[in-house]
């Protein structure tokens, strides 16, 4: 038996600068950190040469090419399975919708799964890659490249996105106290409102060209980003998310709504200083800077919303169980 655990991300700043139409015409940057939310995978031998796949739903398949599920077919075709094998996928959040990215962080723990089920102890280079060959090229997700990497690499970090397709992933310079710091003032609050991704995310990849002076302001927000954190501006960071909240509006209908204006709306005037809607937009969760002194205001006024407490996670995916080995510990 092996078991994955793969962590969650909040994008702070730079979110859809990782898009291929916008990296291909000029750098994006992002930075983002992991928390410890996290997606996991369980896969066991079987005695028979039957696939079971146990998720939202339970499938009961005789080869790879049988599986629905595409993320797990997927997966299972890069590490070579062929059958008798059992997949168990479990998660803290929604699997689809939460804007934390989960079905990268589910991508990246099935490979990371597949490969040590195999023997294969894959890098977190090649985990972040071909997660996004599985998704972006495979499955013809319009989604960037941001969640596969932060996933697989973990921690606060940096990560630039070349012209040439190429990730360069960096840990941002920054003590553990600090770090603490920033995880302390940041809230995440549920918006009632599940939904897809891939409407707002076709819309924006499409109005690339014609939105690209936000693109370009958001992707300079995300350099401010990590000049305030790695210089211990922390407060700092609360105003930038209001920026980039105010440019990502620009880029595609739908990624606020009324509900969302109305939430952002009261944290801002209970005292939160910035904040945005974490992943594509229309809802999912809602993430908010908040200062120490106004933090209980900020929770009385948001009492009516789900929050959900979180920390920060230092590592990506990792493999927490292989029985052949026993525990494997940090």
């Amino acid at each position: 038996m092996i078991i994955s655990q793969t962590p969650l991300r909040i994008s702070i700043c730079g979110g859809g600068t990782d898009l291929k139409e916008y990296y291909e015409l000029k750098e994006g940057v992002v930075v983002s950190t992991t928390i410890n939310k996290y997606v996991y995978v369980i896969v066991k031998k079987r005695f028979d040469a039957l696939i079971y796949i146990i998720y939202d739903e339970k499938e009961v398949v005789e080869g790879v090419n049988e599986i629905r599920h595409s993320l797990v077919r997927e997966a299972a075709r890069k590490a070579g399975l062929i059958n008798g094998f059992e997949v168990v996928i479990l998660s803290d959040v929604l699997s689809k919708g939460s804007g934390l990215g989960s079905s990268s962080s589910l991508t990246v723990g099935l490979l990371n799964a597949f490969y040590q089920y195999i023997g294969t102890q894959a890098s977190p280079a090649q985990l972040a890659r071909e997660a996004c060959e599985i998704e972006i090229d495979i499955n013809k997700e319009p989604i960037g490249k941001q969640d596969q990497y932060i996933a697989a690499y973990g921690g606060l970090s940096s990560i630039v996105f070349k012209k040439d397709g190429s990730v360069i992933v960096k840990p941002v310079t920054i003590s553990i106290e600090q770090t603490k710091t920033l995880v302390s003032n940041l809230f995440l609050f549920y918006t009632n409102i599940e939904r897809q991704s891939s409407s707002v995310l076709s819309e924006q990849a499409s109005r690339v060209r014609e939105k690209i002076s936000y693109h370009d302001a958001i992707q300079a927000l995300a350099y401010k980003a990590l000049e305030s954190l790695e210089s211990g501006n922390i407060n700092n960071i609360g105003y930038l998310l209001a920026e980039n909240w105010s440019l990502k509006k620009q880029l595609a209908s739908g990624i606020s709504n009324n509900v969302i204006d109305e939430m952002y709306r009261r944290a801002i005037t209970a005292g939160a200083s910035g904040g945005k809607v974490s992943g594509a937009g229309g809802g999912g969760f809602l993430l908010l800077f908040c200062q120490r002194d106004y933090q209980d205001k900020l929770t009385l006024a948001m009492q009516n919303y789900r929050e959900m407490v979180f920390d920060y996670e230092p590592d990506g995916s990792r493999i927490i169980l292989d029985s052949r080995s026993k525990f494997i510990q940090r």
